[in-house]
């Protein structure tokens, strides 16, 4: 290194997790309301108090993109362009390889389906520990059991206990004892990409219905920087016309980033509903637009 070299500091303020997610969905919703093509990133650096270098900078720091190439990345056009015309996605998924992000979860998850008899006696004989992390998409709920992780939600400021009850209300019989400290290191595993270990997998439990169970199994294999349409997900379980339910199963994903339900869209590429908010799906799709554009 050139001891005469200057050195080089951020300009951006300190943020926690928390606030630097609360500044991105604000700019999300800012980007989403002209379209990327007419992205007005000076207007949107002086709606969040920054200048556009402190705006490009949180960006590349929370997803590797620009402000502008993050809204391109989750247009209407770059979805389209995610689902590569009629070649679908599950049928293809195995032609991507194994060197890269694109296939995060089958290099970092591990994954078994609960006892039925568990599920059917809604929980009963579960000991959850559950609390809450910080991720890159805000304040997470974590509830892990005997058996791996069973739910990952969201929780938005002042709507910590929705997150909570939106995953144990599945579950009403089980155990619940709270301990943040013990799931923030699986929380680290999971949302920080420079942990994810091949061989040391975080292990999944799945709670529900066979059919739930089974799409939950092939939203797995849509892999990052790609996305599937409900209808692909139907032909995949052998249930081509039962687009609602196929719906309902995927809203009722309790394992939220990892079994990732926000790859999933409408046949025309649209962003359709998300159980955690289009903005959070926006979030999402973008980071991962970043992680894979680094791979």
């Amino acid at each position: 290194m050139n001891a005469n070299a200057p050195i080089l500091t951020s300009t951006l303020p300190q943020m926690s997790d928390s606030q630097t997610y609360a500044t991105i969905a604000r700019a999300i919703e800012y980007l989403s309301t002209p379209g990327p093509e007419a992205a007005d990133i000076a207007g949107l650096a002086h709606a969040l108090s920054m200048s556009e270098r402190q705006l490009v900078e949180m960006f590349r720091r929370w997803c590797g993109l620009t402000p502008k190439s993050f809204a391109q990345a989750v247009a209407l056009d770059h979805a389209r362009k995610l689902l590569r015309g009629n070649m679908s996605v599950l049928d293809t998924t195995f032609e991507v390889g194994l060197s890269g992000p694109s296939r995060l979860h089958d290099l970092f998850v591990t994954y078994d389906a609960v006892p039925p008899g568990i599920y059917r006696a809604k929980g009963a004989g579960l000991e959850v520990t559950w609390g809450y992390a910080p991720s890159p998409f805000g304040t997470v709920c974590l509830m892990i059991t005997q058996y791996g992780v069973a739910g990952i939600s969201f929780a938005d400021p002042g709507r910590e206990d929705y997150a909570f009850e939106d995953l144990a209300n599945r579950w009403p019989n089980a155990h619940y004892r709270r301990d943040d400290a013990a799931v923030v290191p699986t929380a680290a595993r999971i949302f920080d990409s420079t942990r994810w270990d091949p061989d040391q997998p975080v292990r999944l439990v799945m709670i529900g219905s066979q059919f739930e169970i089974k799409v939950w199994e092939t939203l797995l294999k849509v892999p990052a920087g790609r996305a599937a349409t409900y209808g692909e997900v139907a032909r995949a379980v052998g249930r081509p016309n039962a687009a609602r339910a196929i719906g309902r199963a995927v809203g009722r994903n309790p394992i939220s980033f990892v079994v990732p339900c926000h790859r999933i869209v409408g046949s025309s590429g649209a962003l359709t509903g998300y159980h955690w908010g289009i903005v959070r799906k926006r979030a999402i799709l973008g980071w991962e637009a970043g992680l894979v554009s680094q791979g």
